[in-house]
């Protein structure tokens, strides 16, 4: 066809939008996102005709539908929820801890108006942000004091440039551990004007290199860091925090923790074993650590945050740093933080109403039951379904190596690939995260709530009746 009887074809801008407006799928959507995706479309149809690229326009359903998808993606937020299918439950990229009912209520009453985040009822004067929470993790830790900034790389870094700039952190060479989006601890400890000192080697460091490294006049102190992202195995060995603190305290250096993932209940007494493994913030304190950090959106399974508790009179000093501002959490971090804190207090409501607490030690016939119930939840259609055993991941750098043994409904589409399949589920309105494993698209019921079957059920329903040239889900 010429291009000048195509170009005159076109559709007017208002005139398809009001064609998409006037479809169901189209309520809602602002003007402001159809006007440019409509406008989008448009102009993408005029370059490809001039190009030669196209020779006949599309059906009114396929521009409909193109206008349709495209007005979606303008008018939705980017960060939104999704709904995660991957087993995976501190996944980075996905946000790591969900929060549950109780503290997202305390953050939108928090977030809805004034607060007491620096303001002491008692006195009616200004108040300290830290006194929220800082009663709360000693009483959950047996610490004398403790302060939280904004990540617990933050928080290694103010306890470095605090108490060490200028002199010598004495770390063993098997810890120097990169943490994540290509920070390493020798990167935020020179930062922090720290020099480092490797003691030992890759595998195995003993107390005595510790000691040797020791100069009253440069040392600042002793680091230990928790490798919670990997693992060494076979001839390893390692100086534990008991018998590093008891060097510490005879040479008058303090000692420092690193332990990263931050548990702050025993998890293998309340599910799997190899929970069981994870150290403690409070079983630190107890062996002697001077200050232990730790992470608030991992283990403990909170919002993002770096927590540090120990000893008063270093904790005042990472207090009235310059740093400490620089670093310090916002209200709604505060809040989330400290109800999730406060569920710690009672561990079986920790248990019941954090989410991360839940997913890591729901039981075998737990999950096997949920997947059960997402498959009975799933409409027909031209797919095969069926319950199988797979392995999830803690994730968040936690438990390396390790597996959690789960339960998936395994998908295997008749009409299309396993990666359009992906595809589509990712694309849909609450987009849907899953993997794709040994020829099969699995959704792993670990890390997908009961509430969420219906959008899967419905995503399926969408996904599976729609005809060629038809908008897509």
């Amino acid at each position: 066809m010429n291009k000048q009887v195509l170009l005159r074809a076109l559709p007017k801008v208002d005139a398809l939008i009001g064609r998409v407006t006037a479809l169901p799928e189209g309520a809602g959507i602002p003007y402001a996102a159809l006007l440019g995706a409509t406008r989008g479309a448009v102009d993408r149809l005029r370059k490809d005709i001039l190009s030669g690229e196209v020779t006949a326009l599309p059906t009114e359903e396929a521009l409909l539908g193109e206008v349709l998808r495209a007005a979606r993606r303008q008018a939705a937020f980017s960060l939104r929820p999704v709904i995660n299918a991957t087993g995976i439950v501190l996944h980075t990229n996905l946000g790591r801890s969900a929060l549950g009912e109780r503290v997202a209520e305390h953050i939108k009453q928090v977030a809805m108006g004034y607060s007491t985040l620096e303001y002491d009822l008692q006195s009616a004067t200004r108040g300290s942000r830290h006194s929220h929470i800082e009663g709360l993790l000693c009483r959950l830790t047996g610490a004398e004091a403790a302060l939280v900034v904004n990540n617990n790389a933050a928080a290694v870094l103010l306890m470095l440039t605090a108490l060490c700039a200028g002199r010598e952190v004495v770390v063993s060479r098997g810890e120097l551990v990169e943490i994540g989006g290509s920070f390493r601890v020798p990167e935020v400890m020179a930062q922090g004007g720290a020099i480092l000192r490797e003691v030992g080697t890759t595998n195995k460091t003993h107390l005595r290199d510790y000691e040797a490294a020791i100069d009253p006049e440069v040392t600042g102190a002793l680091l230990k860091v928790h490798t919670s992202n990997y693992k060494v195995v076979g001839f390893t060995g390692e100086v534990d925090i008991a018998a590093l603190s008891r060097l510490g305290r005879d040479r008058g250096i303090p000692v420092l923790y690193d332990l990263g993932s931050g548990a702050l209940a025993p998890l293998g007494e309340w599910g799997p074993a190899l929970l069981g493994s994870e150290p403690t913030a409070a079983e630190q304190i107890r062996r002697g650590a001077d200050l232990v950090c730790f992470s608030g959106d991992k283990l403990l399974g909170g919002p993002q945050a770096g927590i540090v508790v120990g000893k008063k009179a270093l904790i005042d000093k990472l207090k009235t740093h310059p740093l400490a501002r620089a670093l310090r959490i916002d209200k709604l971090t505060l809040s989330a933080l400290e109800a999730t804190l406060r569920l710690y207090l009672e561990p079986q409501e920790a248990l019941a109403h954090i989410p991360t607490l839940n997913m890591l030690c729901i039981s075998d016939q737990q999950l096997s039951a949920k997947a059960h119930r997402l498959l009975e939840a799933l409409p027909p259609g031209d797919y095969g379904a069926e319950v199988q055993p797979t392995q999830g991941q803690a994730g968040g750098g936690s438990f390396p190596g390790q597996d959690l043994p789960s339960y998936a409904v395994a998908v295997l589409p008749e009409a299309m690939s396993l990666e359009q399949l992906e595809r589509c589920l990712r694309e849909f309105e609450v987009p849907i995260i899953a993997r794709i494993y040994k020829e099969r698209l699995l959704l792993d019921v670990r890390t997908i709530d009961d509430g969420q079957f219906s959008t899967i059920s419905r995503a399926f329903a969408l996904i599976f009746s729609k005809k060629e040239g038809q908008p897509h889900a």
